[in-house]
């Protein structure tokens, strides 16, 4: 029961967080973003799910090597499952073998007819763009390219990736091979919420195989020590482009379970750090990718604060049931409700549910109860599902008639 309550919730967290993102326009009362040269741009606060702020997020792109974001989510994935091992060994294929690249996307130098493990596989693909360790990976998690790419594609959508599609899994350009700044943030957005435990492939600096080092792409991990990742490309179409993210400490939020019913702000969050994700496509060059990143890092972490208003799973209202086994449910948040305001106005944040509805019983735990409503300064800026912690049987017939009683003089 208690595995299918925290899926239910997890379920809902992970939807809530996708909506935010997939619907959000710049966080409300936005602090004017640095200018930045790049076709398209946005910046994201992961741990409020909130677009701080974004320039041609929903124009079509060619991703390049960004692609790999995906294919590496599939992987981890399979691991998770179970169906696939850091410790397996890949038969590299000749299509694999023969991969080409461009001045970005290179290779793993492995050799057609050999047995590669996946934890090299991983480096490969993920420290050196190798599109042969990436050919690999794909051909072993799905089959063939072809059938790994339709999994690409239902994973995106299952993600709201709407305005986006793959052909492959290496990203080299392909008239049906497209994505969005908004679409690759809800891609990164997941990978690093999902599986934390994978991030340190991408803050590797440099990595080793078969007599031939190679270097991370990424130079923002020499020249911010909060960097730990996530994935440069490079396509005549796509231009330069950086994936990156930012982790750095920030006040020490109270115990978890501990915000007030009614809203009032706390600061931090639970481990006391906060997440940024910035997306750059189409930069001049390799050094504009990196110096128009940074740009965007900074701006998120100097010019907004994280408010916490509830932690995941406390009580925010108890709600009376009708027709159920029990008279009461307690309603909160599937994923821990955070806010990004500007900085220094964490005290204008205020939080109020609304409920339109009685609760007649059935109720299942991480069905919607209700609706948080969110306002800075008195405007609204935002609201996020009520949800029931537990569920509530149906009362038999005697509970019934007595509830429906009730109802009539309440």
């Amino acid at each position: 029961m208690h595995h299918r309550f925290t899926a239910r919730l997890r379920a809902v967290a992970l939807a809530t967080a996708a909506a935010l993102i997939a619907a959000a326009a710049p966080a409300a009362a936005q602090v004017p973003p640095p200018v930045v040269a790049a076709r398209s741009w946005l910046v994201l606060d992961v741990n409020s799910a909130q677009i701080l702020a974004m320039n041609e997020a929903d124009t079509r792109t060619d991703p390049a090597s960004l692609t790999k974001l995906m294919t590496a989510y599939l992987v981890f994935n399979a691991i998770k499952a179970g169906s696939l091992h850091l410790t397996d060994m890949v038969l590299i294929s000749e299509r694999a073998w023969k991969s080409g690249g461009n001045k970005e996307s290179s290779r793993m130098f492995v050799e057609v007819g050999k047995q590669v493990s996946v934890d090299d596989l991983l480096h490969g693909m993920i420290i050196q763009s190798g599109n042969d360790a990436t050919i690999a990976l794909a051909e072993r998690v799905g089959g063939t390219e072809e059938q790994f790419a339709d999994l690409m594609n239902r994973k995106a959508a299952e993600f709201g990736m709407k305005n986006s599609h793959f052909s492959n899994s290496h990203g080299l350009s392909d008239p049906n091979h497209y994505s969005t700044a908004r679409d690759l943030a809800i891609l990164a957005q997941r990978l690093v919420t999902d599986f934390p435990e994978y991030l340190s492939y991408y803050s590797t600096k440099e990595y080793t195989y078969n007599g031939i080092k190679q270097e991370n792409r990424n130079r923002l991990l020499w020249l911010d020590p909060s960097v730990d990742g996530l994935k440069t490309g490079y396509t005549d179409l796509a231009g330069w482009c950086l994936i990156a993210t930012a982790r750095r400490p920030f006040p020490a939020a109270p115990a978890a379970g501990a915000a007030p019913a009614d809203g009032q702000p706390q600061a931090g969050t639970p481990d006391g750090n906060r997440r940024i994700i910035s997306v750059v496509v189409g930069a001049q060059n390799a050094a504009g990718r990196v110096q128009e990143s940074q740009k965007l890092l900074n701006y998120a972490f100097q010019s907004y604060d994280d408010v916490r208003l509830y932690a995941k799973g406390a009580t925010v209202q108890t709600i009376p049931v009708f027709k159920g086994t029990a008279d009461t449910v307690t309603a909160g948040v599937a994923r821990e409700l955070v806010v990004s305001v500007p900085r220094g106005q964490g005290e204008k944040i205020k939080a109020a549910v609304e409920r339109s509805e009685r609760l007649i019983a059935p109720i299942q735990a991480g069905q919607q109860v209700g609706t948080i409503k969110l306002t800075l300064d008195g405007k609204p800026v935002g609201e996020v599902p009520l949800v029931a912690l537990g569920s509530v049987n149906k009362a038999g017939f005697i509970g019934s008639t007595i509830d429906a009683v009730r109802m009539m003089f309440k």
